[in-house]
C-alpha cells in the first residue's frame, strides 16, 4: 500500500516537472500583453503620460501645481493608475505622470531580459526631468513593487532634500505573502515561468506569464530594501510619506508595512504615517478588470483617493 502511494506521488512529480519545463509559454498575441501585438499605450504617445514631455515650457502656475508621479507594480502597466487619473481629473487640480517601468508593457521576452534596475530607471528619469523643468511640487504614488523601487532611490540619496513633497505607498511589498516565492531560485530554472490567473481584461494590461528571471530580480530588490530598513534611515527633509496597506492580501504580507514603519522615519525622527485598510485586495486602488468587486471595495478606493488628493492639495 505504501509502495503504491509513493509510486503515485513520484509519478505526479515527474508529470508536473516535465509539463512545466518542456515548453515556452503559450502566448496569445491577440489577447495578451505578453505577446507582440499589445503594448502599453505610453510607448506610442509618451507625451500623453509624462508631464515632462506634455508641457514644453511650463508656466509659473504649472511649476507650482502638484505633480504626482504614479508608478505601477511588477508585471503591471500604466493601466494600474488609470482609475486614479480619471478620478483626480474630476476632483482636483493636479498634474499626473504615469510612468511605465522599464522592461514592462512590451513583449514577454523584453520583460524576461529586464532587471529591477531597468524597472527603476524611468522613475528617476521622470523625476529628474520634472526637476530640470522647474517643477517645485513633485509627489510620488506607487503600488506594490513600485514602493521598494522608490524606497531604494531614497536610501541611495537619488531623491534628496526638498525633492519630493509627498510619497504614497499602496500595498508595498517587502515581504511576499506567498513564502513559496523564496523558492524561485531553486525551482525557477526548472519551471522557466509562472502563470498567473488573470481575467481577460487583466491579460491586456498585466503579464500572464512571469519569467523566473524577473521573479529572482524581484526577490533581489525586496531583499535589499528589507536589509536597508532593518538598518534604518530617514526620509529627505520636507518629504512626507503615507503608507496604505490592506490588512491581508495574497501578494504583500502586512509585515511589509510594519518593516517600513519601523525602519523609515521622517527627517526629524518622527514616525511615518501608516493606514491599514480593511481589504483583502492587493492594490485596492485598481478595481477595473477584477472579478467580484464589492461596494465596500469601491468605498475603500474612493476613501484612499480622497485622502491622497486632500494631502496633495494642502
Amino acid at each position: 500500500m505504501n509502495y503504491k502511494k509513493s509510486y503515485f506521488k513520484l509519478t505526479v512529480l515527474f508529470v508536473l516537472f516535465f509539463a512545466a519545463c518542456s515548453e515556452a509559454p503559450e502566448i496569445n498575441n491577440e489577447t495578451m500583453l505578453d505577446g507582440d501585438q499589445i503594448f502599453d499605450p505610453s510607448l506610442y504617445n509618451p507625451e500623453d503620460y509624462l508631464v515632462s514631455l506634455s508641457v514644453e515650457n511650463p508656466t509659473e502656475i504649472q511649476k507650482n501645481t502638484p505633480v504626482l508621479i504614479t508608478v505601477h507594480g511588477y508585471s503591471a502597466s500604466t493601466f494600474e493608475w488609470d482609475e486614479f487619473r480619471e478620478y483626480s481629473t474630476i476632483n482636483a487640480n493636479i498634474l499626473i505622470s504615469q510612468v511605465l517601468l522599464g522592461g514592462h508593457g512590451r513583449t514577454y521576452e523584453a520583460f524576461k531580459e529586464s532587471t529591477w534596475k531597468d524597472w527603476q530607471n524611468p522613475i528617476l528619469a521622470e523625476y529628474n526631468a520634472l526637476r530640470s523643468k522647474g517643477y517645485t511640487n513633485i509627489n510620488f504614488a506607487g503600488s506594490s513593487t513600485a514602493c521598494p523601487l522608490v524606497l531604494d532611490l531614497i536610501k541611495e540619496g537619488k531623491i534628496g532634500e526638498n525633492g519630493m513633497k509627498n510619497i504614497f505607498l499602496i500595498d508595498p511589498i517587502v515581504i511576499p505573502s506567498d513564502k513559496l516565492l523564496t523558492l524561485v531560485g531553486l525551482v525557477g530554472p526548472m519551471l522557466g515561468y509562472f502563470e498567473s490567473t488573470n481575467t481577460a481584461v487583466e491579460d491586456l494590461y498585466y503579464y500572464r506569464f512571469r519569467p523566473q528571471e524577473t521573479l529572482n530580480e524581484l526577490l533581489d530588490l525586496i531583499d535589499k530594501v528589507r536589509k536597508d530598513l532593518q538598518k534604518g534611515y530617514l526620509l529627505p527633509t520636507n518629504t512626507n510619506m503615507k503608507v496604505y496597506k490592506s490588512i491581508k492580501d495574497d501578494t504583500a504580507d502586512a509585515v511589509s508595512a510594519v518593516l517600513i514603519y519601523k525602519g523609515l522615519k521622517n527627517s526629524d525622527g518622527t514616525p511615518i504615517n501608516v493606514e491599514m485598510l480593511d481589504s483583502q485586495l492587493h492594490v485596492v486602488t485598481r478595481l477595473e478588470g477584477r472579478e467580484n468587486v464589492t461596494q465596500k471595495d469601491r468605498e475603500i478606493q474612493q476613501q484612499v483617493f480622497d485622502d491622497m488628493l486632500t494631502i496633495l492639495m494642502q
